[in-house]
């Protein structure tokens, strides 16, 4: 199948009142929202509010009853898994616990998304060196290039939350879904890993959506920024609601709903006790 030409447009990600339901229970209820090139969505709600049916949504692993759901410029709603292929080697996703295959090492999970999207999206494939170079690339990215023989099984928890995002960028994708990068961890690591998600970002101007419990998660993609002169990352200098080249909004989901959707300043003005909810919650 030829490969789909990409539009030149800066919007990534479109919901046009968008549902889904299964039974009678809505997973997503009309929803609509939209994000561009560089942005990140910081998203927010209790569990079973639709946050990772979102996800879900935007690469066409549902399917929403109506609405529609636009993929880099393009509207995605009805395509087949065929069609897929091409757009979705465009975007990385780190699934929850990292969704690594525990039967390969750490270089076979990390070159798992290189091989095979590459080829499903018509492009030559790299030689076993150029997929290694990239693999090891990654790995050395998120501090773990000592890992490439090891397995899940012998990795920590961080660590291997580690291997998931090298997974998920190592072909550069413009658009990375995080789902819960930070769940379960202790706060030292979950730093950690929200640190790596602003590194990556910032270097590739990279989307990022980011399913998230922890108020911190967003406070953090909100308001640091990763310096490439020394190598680390640092509280950004602006004023309230200032926008900059790097954007963060937040969004809150409450039984498939939007509830909410803005900058930190005014997810923190909000009256609504749910809202206020998840900017009390997890911040440790």
């Amino acid at each position: 199948m030829p490969s789909v030409p990409m539009p030149q447009d800066t919007t990534v990600v479109r919901f046009e009142d968008v549902s889904l339901h299964y039974d009678e229970t809505p997973a997503l209820d009309h929803l609509s929202f939209s994000m561009k090139a560089g942005q990140t969505c910081v998203i927010l709600g209790a569990a079973g509010s639709g946050k990772t049916m979102l996800l879900k949504c935007t690469v066409g692993l549902a399917k929403p009853d109506t609405g529609h759901v636009f993929l880099f410029g393009r509207d995605v709603t009805a395509w087949t898994e065929n069609q897929m292929f091409d757009i979705r080697s465009k975007v990385g996703i780190l699934f929850q616990e990292g969704g690594l295959f525990d039967s390969l090492t750490v270089a076979e999970n990390v070159a798992y998304p290189l091989e095979n999207q590459r080829a499903a999206a018509g492009h030559p494939m790299p030689s076993p060196d150029e997929i290694m170079q990239r693999v090891r690339d990654s790995l050395r990215f998120v501090e773990l290039e000592h890992t490439l023989e090891k397995f899940p099984s012998e990795l920590s928890g961080g660590m291997r939350r580690r291997v998931g995002i090298a997974r998920a960028t190592v072909t550069a994708p413009p658009l990375v879904l995080y789902d819960s990068p930070t769940a379960g961890l202790d706060p030292i690591t979950a730093n950690t890993i929200i640190n790596l998600i602003i590194k990556e970002r910032d270097l590739r101007n990279t989307a990022a959506i980011m399913v998230t419990h922890r108020f911190l998660d967003g406070h953090l993609m909100a308001n640091f920024r990763y310096n490439p002169n020394n190598g680390n990352v640092e509280l950004h200098a602006k004023g309230q609601g200032e926008d900059s080249a790097v954007s963060t909004k937040f969004l809150v989901m409450k039984e498939g709903r939007l509830v909410f959707e803005g900058p930190e300043h005014e997810l923190l003005a909000s009256p609504d006790p749910y809202v206020q909810k998840f900017c009390r919650a997890g911040t440790s």
